[in-house]
């Protein structure tokens, strides 16, 4: 398995491991920005929490709570205005405030509901119902 995008790999183990009804995945290797997606996901109620555990190239062990429809990256990595984040909605996710879509803003990592109230664009990074 070659591993060209870790953030793609993790969030498609996510998804395998939650349709399958597993209670638990690890996911290797890990990034920030791979922590700061799945610290979204916790704080959105669509994985329970995580461990980190301190080996090479480091591991994650989540807890499924069996919330997710389905997740995964948006590629190519889109750059959308603020104004155009409604339409990125309709795109990638099955209906209007369901799930959520995961963007890289000049405030940092966050939701579409979060770039929306600071009234900011950025760029797609993922999709979670």
């Amino acid at each position: 398995m070659a591993l060209n995008d870790p953030l793609a790999n993790a969030l498609s183990m996510l998804a395998q491991h939650e349709k399958i009804g597993r209670t638990e995945v690890v996911i290797k290797p890990v990034s920030k920005t791979i922590k700061i997606v799945f610290d979204i996901l916790n704080k959105e109620g669509y994985i329970g929490s995580y461990e980190e555990e301190k080996v090479k190239g480091g591991h994650l062990k989540i807890y499924l709570l069996g919330k997710i429809n389905d997740c995964g990256v948006i590629k190519p990595r889109f750059s959308v205005r603020f104004a155009e984040i409604e339409k990125s909605e309709k795109q990638y996710l099955p209906a209007k405030g369901f799930g959520l879509i995961i963007l890289s803003t000049p405030f940092g990592i966050m939701t579409h509901k979060e770039a929306i109230e600071k009234k900011t664009g950025g760029v797609l990074l993922a999709y979670c119902y």
